[in-house]
């Protein structure tokens, strides 16, 4: 039975390195004491923060199922995973073509099932593991303009917690970390858009912590959101009607407009 893991000297690989929370998660985990391999698209971003942390880099495009296949070939022997690469994808749905969903779901859903489902098969054989998937609270409860987003986190969500038990007993656990509204970093930060009026955020640092929390406790789920935020994702759970009328009325459809306008160009 998975019960968490030491930090200290472990091998582990963190994929969306180049972004501002992979940067707080790699700083966390280098300060336990890990033993980091970082990827991400951006070398330009990801060769400095490897040096500064003494980790190793490799530049990977997760659409491409190559660089897929070469990043795990690369990282075979890693302790831990820590899938926090992914695409913002905010727009209505019918905005986006078949190919946007293609990519979308290829960096947000296939490309970490297809990694942690071949690192835990490694992990399994040692005994010893975690996987340790970024969610969001988007995979809880989905919005305007958040049909596809939502629509990977929400796969992403019912795979980590199927294949925890899938894994229940073998040493090695899985745990999933879902982020609300971020400052400094995040789909907002990127696009230069406010978050909507009297929300409150979180920091990179928070989820930072939420990561290691998971992986040295082995916690199934974590939510790094205010309180507030918690309960309207409980709402949305068990009363999703409700809760839409109330996001409208609060401004939410224009808030996901301006986000349609800057990320539908970046797919």
């Amino acid at each position: 039975m998975a019960r968490g893991i030491r930090l200290d000297r472990r091998r582990v690989l963190l994929t969306g390195a180049t972004g501002g929370i992979g940067h707080a998660i790699a700083r966390s985990l280098a300060a336990k004491g890990a033993m980091l391999t970082l990827t991400g698209r951006r070398v330009d971003v990801l060769a400095p923060l490897a040096a500064e942390l003494a980790a190793t880099a490799i530049a990977a495009d997760l659409a491409a199922p190559d660089d897929v296949d070469r990043l795990i070939s690369e990282s075979a022997d890693v302790d831990i995973l820590v899938a926090n690469a992914g695409l913002s994808a905010s727009g209505a749905a019918l905005d986006y073509t078949a190919e946007n969903f293609d990519t979308t779901i290829a960096v947000n859903l296939r490309a970490p099932m297809v990694l942690a489902r071949a690192l835990a098969g490694q992990m399994r054989e040692r005994g010893s593991g975690q996987i340790v998937f970024i969610g969001s609270v988007g995979g809880r409860v989905s919005s305007a303009g958040g049909a596809l987003y939502s629509a990977t986190k929400f796969g992403l969500r019912g795979f980590s917690l199927g294949f925890r038990e899938d894994l229940h007993g073998t040493g090695v656990g899985v745990s999933i970390v879902e982020p609300g509204f971020i400052r400094e970093a995040g789909m907002f930060a990127d696009a230069g858009t406010p978050t909507p009026p009297g929300v409150r955020t979180s920091s990179p640092e928070q989820v930072a912590r939420a990561v290691v929390k998971a992986i040295e406790k082995d916690v199934a789920e974590i939510v790094v959101a205010p309180i507030e935020m918690r309960a309207s994702v409980v709402l949305g759970t068990i009363a999703p009607g409700l809760a839409a009328r109330i996001q409208r009325m609060a401004g939410g459809d224009e808030v996901a407009r301006k986000l349609s306008e800057i990320h539908r160009t970046k797919l």
